[in-house]
């Protein structure tokens, strides 16, 4: 029954198929970004070392978001154009698409982990690692970067399994590389003494562990589309309009990574480590409110491409209404949270450093302050993308975080010093939200005239 969980997309109840695609990818991508938190967890925690070492394993963040970025594009590029062409009916042109895609990854997973370990020093010290701080980035991020193939896999196809109706099974590839990374943290972290290494083994051989399942998954007779090695060639149309979709998310991710090498230098130059430590737990605490908004919107995208390739217009605008609430339930909930209780979220990341704390703790009300609106931005920059709009996608990508956050955080700090650099995030949340929504308003109706037409 294979068929059928693909045609549901065009005939199953909204609500139960918003929930029952959404959920599922919620816990998928928590579990995934639940992880890289225990990692810095533990490493925040180790004797005499922990904010040093807490501190490299921020700086080497934005290289990590770089790799991901690229996995993305080809994923979320890929997936809703394979989508679109499932719901009209063509299954063996949704198989070139997973098949370019899958090629797509192979190749640009070997050229980045040879590319980034020659140049992962001066990356580093741009990206705001000082001389105490260089030899934990370092150590970790030259093991972690033999995982880009593992954790490009992982990332690129799992769109593909999610854009077929299977969720659970999507979510599945996440569960286990989590898992079998919280098993391994504490041995290779604490018990060998491996340190900043030993977190990056152990996502080594997690990574490596999900990307077997989501390959199994895709080459199973369950699977609507499969991967074939004849779709793997290259196509200049199918790999064209993956590139074409996928822009919008590369950018997305990879604006990720300048925003985070922004405020870590910013704050190295007004504050020093110490700051730069502080925004390491404020970052993995916005990871951790942005992740169930992100993996709410991917969940469901695949509904609103199916519905649309098959011109059930009706169907898209109601669930769009009903992810949009969800989004803004979502993101006024968890960033409500953390701002009522900072201390408590704070302590996590540091054992008895107090400056730390009291640092993180009385800024993160202020950068999290704005993230409410940010659950509609979501929905509606996902949805654009969803429908095939991907200049627009682009331009709302772009919008808050190149247009607005970056330039704050650089102009801010010197009218009103370090503080400066906290501030830039709601007024950029707050922002960009207004005038995406507003722009989704204007043209919603409009992509679905014209698609009622053609």
């Amino acid at each position: 029954m294979n068929e059928n969980r693909a045609n549901r997309l065009g005939t199953g109840r909204i609500p139960a198929l918003v929930f029952s695609m959404g959920v599922p990818a919620v816990a998928a991508q928590l579990f995934s970004v639940l992880y890289s938190t225990v990692d810095r967890i533990y490493i925040g925690n180790i004797p005499e070392i922990g904010r040093a070492s807490l501190t490299g394993v921020g700086v080497a963040l934005p290289v990590i978001i770089i790799m991901s970025a690229f996995a993305f594009m080809v994923g979320m590029g890929g997936a809703p154009l394979a989508a679109m062409r499932l719901g009209s009916g063509d299954r063996e042109g949704a198989e070139r698409v997973l098949g370019n895609a899958l090629t797509l990854l192979i190749s640009l997973s070997v050229v980045l982990t040879v590319l980034l370990q020659l140049i992962k020093h001066p990356l580093l010290m741009a990206f705001g690692a000082s001389e105490a701080t260089y030899q934990y980035a370092g150590a970790y991020l030259g093991v972690y970067l033999w995982a880009t193939p593992a954790i490009m896999l992982t990332l690129g196809l799992n769109p593909y399994i999610a854009a077929q109706g299977r969720p659970k099974a999507a979510m599945a590839a996440f569960l286990l590389s989590s898992g079998v990374n919280m098993v391994l943290d504490p041995i290779f972290i604490l018990a060998l003494g491996w340190g900043v290494r030993g977190a990056a083994f152990a996502t080594l051989i997690s990574q490596t562990v999900s990307a077997a399942w989501t390959i199994a998954v895709l080459r199973s007779d369950k699977a609507v589309m499969r991967i074939r090695a004849r779709s793997m060639k290259l196509e200049g149309d199918t790999t064209g309009g993956i590139l074409r979709l996928g822009v919008s998310p590369l950018l997305m991710m990879g604006t990720e990574s300048m925003v985070s090498a922004t405020l870590n230098n910013s704050l190295q130059r007004y504050g020093g480590d110490l700051y730069v430590g502080s925004m390491t737990i404020l970052l993995s605490l916005l990871q951790l409110v942005m992740t169930p908004l992100n993996g709410f919107t991917q969940g469901t995208q695949a509904i609103l491409s199916y519905n649309y390739g098959a011109r059930q217009t009706g169907r898209v605008k109601a669930a769009f209404k009903l992810i949009v609430t969800t989004t803004v339930f979502i993101a006024l909930a968890l960033s409500l949270t953390a701002i009522l209780f900072p201390r408590v979220f704070a302590g996590m990341f540091s054992r008895g450093d107090t400056e730390l704390i009291d640092l993180t703790a009385r800024m993160m009300p202020v950068f999290l302050c704005g993230i409410f609106a940010v659950g509609a931005q979501i929905a509606c920059q996902s949805a654009f993308l969803a429908l095939g709009q991907a200049k627009v996608s682009l331009f709302v990508t772009l919008l808050r975080k190149v247009l607005l956050l970056i330039p704050l955080a650089v102009i801010l700090p010197r009218f009103v010093g370090v503080n400066g650099v906290y501030y830039a995030e709601p007024i950029a949340d707050l922002t960009a939200s207004l005038i995406t929504v507003t722009l989704f308003a204007l043209m919603f109706r409009r992509i679905l005239s014209n698609q009622e037409k053609a």
